[in-house]
C-alpha cells in the first residue's frame, strides 16, 4: 500500500501559547530595562554616559554580527575601541563595507544623541522623559490596536504584521503621553507636533531595521533580550526618535539649550 505524503507544517501558523509567552517576556524585560533608562537620565552624568555606552556597544555588536559576517571580529574589536572612528569600516570586505560604516554610524547615535538632550541642565531629563514617553506608548499601543483592529498592512513586504490602525493608534497615543509629560515641566502644547513627528519617525526606524534584517534574513539582531531579540530589535525607534530630538533641539536651541530647544517653541 503506498504511503500518504507526509503533511508540509504551516510554519507560518502561530503555535499555540507563543504569543502570550513572548508578550510575558516582553513586559519582564521591559520591567528591567525602563526602570535602569530612567533612573539613567534621572542621575545623569557619568551614569547616563555609561548607560548609553554600553547600548552602544551592544547594537554595534549586533549590527557587525548582522551584516559583517566573517569580517565581524576586526570591525567590531577597532569599533569597540573607538566608536566613532569611520575608517574601521574599510576593515570589511568591499561588499559589505558601507553597511559597516553605517553601523558605526548608527551604534554612535545610541550614545550621542541622548547625551546631547541630557546635556541641558535645565530641561535634559524633561526632553529624554519625552522621548520616551513618545516612542514606548507608540510601540506598545501600535502593538495592542493592531492586533484588535487589524485592517491593511503598513508596508507588509517589510513587516507583515503592523497595521494602519496600530501606526495610527500608536502615534495618538505618543501625542497624548508626550503632551501629558511635556505639562508636567511647564511646557505647553507646542509639544503636540514634536511629539507627532517624533513618533511617526521612531515607526519610520522600526520599519527599518525591520527591512534591513529582511535584506540579510534573519529574524533577531541578536538573542540578548528575552522576548524583544536584541537591542536593536528594542531600541530601533527610540534610536531613530532620539537622532531626529537632538538634530531638531541642536537646531533650534543651539548646544546651550538642545532639550529647550526640542519642547520649546
Amino acid at each position: 500500500m503506498a504511503q500518504a505524503p507526509p503533511v508540509k507544517q504551516d510554519k507560518s501558523a502561530p503555535t499555540p501559547g507563543v504569543g502570550r509567552s513572548n508578550l510575558a517576556l516582553r513586559v519582564v524585560s521591559s520591567a528591567v530595562l525602563a526602570p535602569l533608562a530612567i533612573a539613567a537620565a534621572y542621575f545623569g552624568g557619568p551614569a547616563f554616559v555609561l548607560f548609553w555606552a554600553i547600548a552602544a556597544l551592544g547594537v554595534l555588536w549586533e549590527w557587525q554580527t548582522l551584516v559583517c559576517a566573517h569580517d565581524r571580529n576586526p570591525v567590531l574589536t577597532i569599533g569597540a575601541v573607538a566608536l566613532g572612528a569611520l575608517g574601521v569600516a574599510t576593515l570589511a570586505s568591499r561588499v559589505r563595507r558601507y553597511w559597516c560604516l553605517t553601523g558605526l554610524l548608527y551604534a554612535a547615535a545610541v550614545l550621542i544623541a541622548p547625551a546631547i538632550l541630557r546635556g541641558d541642565p535645565a530641561l535634559g531629563f524633561a526632553a529624554i522623559l519625552f522621548v520616551f514617553t513618545i516612542v514606548w506608548l507608540t510601540d506598545i499601543v501600535a502593538y495592542f490596536v493592531g492586533r484588535a483592529v487589524g485592517g491593511p498592512k503598513l508596508m507588509p513586504a517589510v513587516s507583515p504584521n503592523k497595521t494602519w490602525s496600530g501606526a495610527l493608534g500608536g502615534t495618538a497615543a505618543g501625542i497624548v503621553g508626550g503632551v501629558v509629560l511635556a505639562r508636567q515641566f511647564g511646557v505647553g502644547p507646542s509639544s503636540a507636533v514634536v511629539a507627532f513627528a517624533l513618533s511617526v519617525i521612531s515607526q519610520a526606524g522600526d520599519l527599518a531595521e525591520s527591512a534591513l534584517k529582511r535584506a540579510f534574513q534573519v529574524k533577531d539582531s541578536s538573542n540578548l533580550l528575552p522576548g524583544h531579540g536584541g537591542l536593536m530589535d528594542r531600541l530601533d525607534g527610540f534610536i531613530a526618535a532620539a537622532a531626529a530630538a537632538a538634530a531638531l533641539g541642536l537646531l533650534h536651541g543651539g548646544l546651550e539649550a538642545p532639550a529647550r530647544g526640542l519642547m520649546v517653541w
